[in-house]
């Protein structure tokens, strides 16, 4: 076991999981994932505004078969990149999105914190396929693998990783990540594709 920052830990499993491109905007609450980006051979792209991160981020999941990646930081940047989301899922497009949260011991009441909002969990539920808070540093590289068996084994749509902003600079010990399954292809039925021919077959237009 080694220690790292919730930061480091997140970078190390989307590393360990293929990822080389990431689009977001570092602001306050995420600076620590950005540090360790280059070291792990992750390149970055900042677009002028949360949403085009999504969107951009959709775009190269379309492109390239692999993905997308976007880093947003915490409340009104989140909500940004909401709409970029809900259109991944309704698209069935593999786009992982991941931001801090407020503390791991926040009372969850209103106390003036920045970007403080109800649940960004909550929030990210109603247009992602699932929306994952994380507890522990340990716990980052199981919730990247989490995304990932989704967007291999099941029907791909975007997921959420929220960080606690305590845990992003906080070194805990961390064991090896935990790699999602290899993506195993599913043929169509045999009479679905045939029905799809005739259906090709039969059109005017």
């Amino acid at each position: 076991m080694s220690e790292m920052t919730g930061g480091e830990a997140l970078v190390r499993a989307l590393a360990l999981h293929g990822v080389r491109t990431a689009f977001g905007i570092p602001g306050t609450h995420n600076l620590a994932i950005y540090r360790h980006l280059d070291r792990h051979g992750i390149a970055h792209v900042t677009p002028r505004h949360e949403q085009g991160a999504g969107y951009a981020a959709d775009a190269y999941a379309r492109v390239s078969g692999r993905p997308g990646i976007a880093l947003t930081t915490t409340g009104p940047a989140l909500l940004n990149i909401a709409a970029a989301v809900g259109q991944a899922y309704s698209d069935s497009v593999p786009l992982l999105v991941v931001s801090p949260g407020v503390p791991l011991r926040h009372p969850r009441l209103p106390t003036g914190l920045l970007h403080e909002m109800r649940s960004q969990t909550e929030a990210m539920r109603g247009v992602a396929a699932f929306s994952h808070r994380v507890s522990s540093v340990e716990e980052v590289g199981v919730a990247v693998a989490r995304a990932f068996t989704l967007f291999g084994t099941e029907r791909p749509r975007p997921a959420h990783i929220e960080i606690p902003v305590d845990l992003m600079e906080t070194a805990e010990p961390v064991g090896d990540v935990r790699l999602a399954p290899p993506a195993v292809p599913t043929a169509p039925h045999e009479a679905s594709v045939r029905d799809a021919a005739d259906v090709l077959r039969a059109a005017r237009r």
